[in-house]
């Protein structure tokens, strides 16, 4: 699951941050659609998928064997040059958000500021990583991800805290939410419309099932082993994204509650990395350090 996670829990790096700058104080409304179509539309699927490539070829592989001879190859071939160009977007857009950490932390010294060359950096890193070994890059995941889910439950619980503690904080957003948009009617149609820019929260299935082959199955034979592994891949999938559930809603509302929306605009000190600032500002410049870190990892992982 972890390794699943360094797709899809990542994407907290910058999910909140994305959120509101396409929804504004619509954001926990546009997260909660994320959150119904991940678990009523993108779960299901993978269950689906998880049972018609127990061998983690992944939904490709499905989708070629629904069409016949040169057409479905041709349908695969298109589909791969989707995939590349969003695994390029994908993990440049994780680099470059794992840079905005690193260059906006209080210590690091100013000669050190040069976000391409950082970016660059982490992502020829990361290809050496992988070179070195699938094994190697596992048990790194792991290590990463419970740094990563421990401390984003921290800062997240903790602002929820101070939410219920402060309600004024909710009146505000209130206001400035009707003030943005009055009728309800409208803002169904916004969230909906403007769903597509929140999409990134939803990746990280289509690894769960290409890492079938690691999960463990139990049986007397390979049939009966083959079913639990499919089983257990449900229970992956499932565990993964109940927690996401939970940290994107928690994120979303403590990011447009408890953060000025011009420090959240393009260029303002929380731009992409809103529950850092929040850790910076609130719990003091050492856990925030510690939230960097564990982001830049997992991000750049």
């Amino acid at each position: 699951m972890c390794l699943t996670g360094v797709d899809y829990f990542s994407t907290l790096g910058y999910q909140p941050s994305i959120a509101f700058l396409a929804a504004g104080y619509l954001s926990p409304f546009a997260t909660l659609v994320l959150v119904l179509l991940t678990l009523l539309g993108a779960l299901p699927v993978y269950h689906r998928i998880a049972a018609l490539s127990p061998h983690g070829q992944g939904s490709l592989s499905v989708l070629e064997e629904l069409l016949p001879r040169w057409r479905g190859k041709a349908l695969v071939l298109c589909l791969l040059g989707f995939a590349a160009t969003s695994f390029v977007i994908t993990i440049t857009l994780s680099a470059a958000d794992a840079t905005a950490h690193i260059i906006e932390n209080p210590f690091l010294p100013r000669w050190a500021n040069h976000p391409i060359a950082v970016t660059c950096l982490l992502l020829a890193m990361l290809g050496g990583i992988f070179l070195r070994g699938f094994r190697e890059a596992i048990w790194l995941a792991v290590l990463l991800v419970a740094l990563y889910l421990t401390v984003n439950v921290i800062v997240i619980g903790w602002e929820l805290v101070q939410l219920i503690q402060h309600p004024s904080a909710i009146g505000d957003w209130e206001r400035n939410l009707f003030a943005m948009q009055g009728n309800p009617w409208m803002m169904i149609l916004l969230v909906l419309l403007l769903f597509p820019k929140l999409a990134l929260g939803l990746s990280g299935f289509e690894t769960g099932v290409a890492v079938m082959p690691l999960v463990k199955g139990d049986g007397k034979d390979d049939r009966e082993v083959l079913e639990s592994r499919i089983a257990n891949t449900r229970k992956l999938l499932t565990a993964a994204a109940g927690i996401m559930t939970v940290l994107l809603i928690g994120s979303a509302i403590v990011t447009t509650t408890m953060i000025p929306a011009a420090d959240l605009l393009s260029g303002g000190p929380a731009d992409g990395r809103a529950l850092a600032y929040l850790a910076h500002r609130d719990l003091g410049d050492k856990v925030g350090t510690l939230y960097d870190l564990s982001t830049l990892g997992t991000l750049w992982f």
